[in-house]
């Protein structure tokens, strides 16, 4: 487990050497749908491109991660009352696209609603003369991103990032940040841009079709501009309610921003986690004015974000979360989450906890089993392992194994190893690696260790033990914050893939030769260094010697896991809170060498803890373009005291086939 001291020492050592819309809570505070009729998941469906030019086409995108119908649904604009219409299909899938011609036509200056069959409001969104045409759509992300006028009409049906210009005008940094329901309706707007915008002639409207828009300003007359990176706030003159939206649009009657929130969303607030760009979830302190705490936990605006489902439970005697530490900044050029906005959480509270770990917490590593996808196994400090399967949604330890977990020691029966990752090979065995042993937590202990999960008893010991530590002096301080920066996460990678990919072996400078290592078995370990985030490659031979092929630069400043995803062919680099929830795919380049291809942030929903485990499901479990993703909280922090996710580990979404 990373301890605050560590978290420090990676920041500095790093700096040295390397230039949720709302959430859904079930069991806390459940927001229903407004109206019985309404489909689960509606307000997840948001208008993300229209075109007033020939066959006034509209786009509706899923942000959630199941499935919703729109049977029966309806739309208007602002000259005919609700028609049907005829979508591409009448379900929109997670994460899918939906398109359908205007029954009526739309023209210059129109808007469009879009109601469930119950006429509850869903999204809206308006523009001025020329604002459609050629398209109105949504950029910076689907379904979340902020309006603008496209550059092209020919993306309908799929993801807006062509159809957006390369340069987004300075009002569409301007966002709705805060909202308020609970008493004086306040509404914060917050400017992300670099350059103060004028909002004097901007209005506002709730989802009250019989309302029109009224200008900020007859709401509070100083709200003339926002500052760049600034705030304004307005009382709405209109009211709002539950099951409730506001919609920003500009002096031109563009649609600029909006978001739309379930009953008791609102109070005390709704906000965007991260300040200006995230979700918007329920805050448990309204901040108007100011920075959003992102300190909450329990359902509200379902209308630009996911949702975190599940949760439920108290604390019990003995169980301590640990609040996270070490936050660091995103990386520059990393992408939003790609899979569904949706995260559920997906243990029992203090699920883990062991003689050697009472506090229920120092989950790390996870892994599918390939040959086996209904497990899922999880490493614990303190020198536990879990098989885990699924059991009313949840991951829970497989009773058949083990309901308790198993403890393992080093070779020889000894030692607390300080299990932080895992990985499968393809000899079905488990690898587990060790930082140190907790025993002796002052002197590092770099090692990977061979476990048969097939044998018997509550403990075991490794078939095969290999040590690396002399590799990393560095480590070897006398401070047990340093030797606990060492193999924080491994993966196994096939030798089919680095072939097939033209790997180069840096020991022979030449396209890498499985046959030339005839005792490692058919793949290489990727063991991750948290110290300063690279990755480390052996071949583990079954003598118990190992070979090593040098290392590799993930760009990150930590590594907390390290996994090989048979679904992306590519090795998944994850961190955690240090480099601000991301996960770097790494793929061999045309040089031959490994190298980061993309990097992607964890859903906007989840919160920013110390989540050092990350897996994502075989490519054979896709279900509708969809498998699963699950992270681990090694302090089981979540959004804090009080907060439903406070005592959980566990992590469940979805990723893209």
């Amino acid at each position: 487990m990373s301890t605050s001291h560590s978290r420090a020492a990676v920041a500095s050592v790093c700096a040295t050497a390397l230039t949720l819309s709302g959430l859904l809570v079930t069991g806390v505070v459940a927001a229903q749908p407004a109206a019985a009729a309404d489909p689960i998941g509606y307000q997840n469906v948001r208008i993300n491109e229209v075109t007033s030019s020939n066959s006034d086409t509209v786009e509706l995108y899923n942000t959630g991660s199941t499935a919703v119908s729109i049977s029966g649904w309806k739309m208007s604009d602002d000259g005919f009352s609700p028609q049907t219409f005829s979508p591409s299909s009448s379900t929109i899938p997670a994460g899918g696209f939906v398109t359908f011609n205007s029954p009526k036509g739309l023209g210059d200056s129109d808007k469009l609603v879009i109601y469930t069959n119950s006429g509850t409001v869903v999204d809206r969104v308006e523009w001025a003369t020329g604002g459609a045409k050629p398209a109105m759509a949504r950029c910076g992300g689907d379904g979340t991103g902020a309006w603008v006028t496209a550059t092209s009409a020919s993306t309908f049906g799929t993801a807006n990032a062509s159809a957006c210009p390369s340069s987004i005008p300075a009002s569409s940094r301007v966002r709705i940040n805060e909202v308020t329901s609970d008493g004086a309706d306040t509404v914060e707007v917050y400017n992300g841009g670099t350059s103060a915008v004028s909002i004097g002639s901007w209005k506002y409207v709730d989802n009250d079709t019989a309302h029109s828009p009224v200008s900020i300003s007859s709401s509070s007359p100083s709200a003339t501009t926002v500052p760049a990176g600034g705030y304004v706030t307005f009382d709405s003159g209109l009211g709002l309610g539950d099951n409730d939206s506001v919609f920003l649009l500009d002096g031109n009657g563009n649609t600029v921003d909006s978001v739309t929130w379930t009953t008791d969303g609102a109070k005390p607030s709704d906000e965007r986690c991260a300040n200006g760009t995230g979700w918007f979830r329920t805050s448990t302190t309204a901040t108007l004015g100011g920075a959003n705490s992102c300190t909450g936990s329990s359902g509200g605006g379902g209308g630009t974000g996911g949702q975190l489902l599940g949760g439920g439970g108290s604390l019990t005697s003995g169980c301590t979360p640990e609040a996270p530490s070490g936050t660091g900044s995103v990386p520059s050029g990393t992408l939003a989450w790609p899979g569904g906005a949706d995260v559920t959480i997906a243990d029992d509270v203090c699920a883990f906890t062991t003689s050697t770990g009472p506090e229920g917490r120092d989950v790390s590593g996870l892994a599918f089993d390939p040959a086996n996808p209904s497990v899922l196994w999880a490493a614990k400090n303190k020198n536990w392992l879990y098989k885990l399967v699924k059991s009313n949604g949840k991951w829970v330890p497989d009773a058949s194994w083990s309901a308790a977990g198993k403890q393992i020691r080093f070779a020889g029966g000894t030692g607390q190893p300080d299990s932080e990752g895992l990985t499968v090979g393809a000899n079905g065995h488990i690898y587990v690696t060790s930082e140190r042993d907790n025993a002796n937590n002052t002197v590092p202990k770099d090692t990977i260790m061979e476990f048969d999960p097939t044998a018997t008893g509550s403990t075991l010991t490794p078939i095969h033990q290999w040590d690396m530590t002399s590799q990393f002096p560095q480590l070897n301080t006398g401070s047990k914050d340093d030797a606990n920066l060492g193999f924080e996460g491994v993966g196994y990678v096939p030798d089919s893939w680095l072939t097939a990919n033209g790997w180069v072996d840096p020991l022979t400078g030449a396209a890498y030769n499985p046959a030339n290592y005839p005792q490692h078995g058919s793949g290489l370990f990727f063991a991750g260094l948290e110290w300063d985030g690279t990755l480390h490659v052996y071949g583990l031979n079954s003598n118990g010697t190992f070979t090593t092929f040098g290392t590799i630069a993930t760009g990150k400043v930590s590594v907390m896991d390290v996994t090989f995803d048979a679904g992306t062919q590519r090795l998944i680099a994850t961190c955690d809170n240090t480099c601000g929830e991301t996960h770097t795919f790494m793929k061999v380049n045309a040089g031959g060498a490994i190298v980061p291809d993309v990097t992607y942030t964890n859903p906007a929903v989840m919160p920013t803890d110390n989540l050092e485990g990350f897996a994502v499901a075989p490519p054979q479990t896709c279900v509708n373009g969809f498998r699963e993703a699950v992270w681990s909280d090694d302090g089981i922090y979540g959004f804090g005291s009080g907060s439903s996710s406070y005592g959980h580990a566990i992590y469940s979404g979805t990723f893209p086939c």
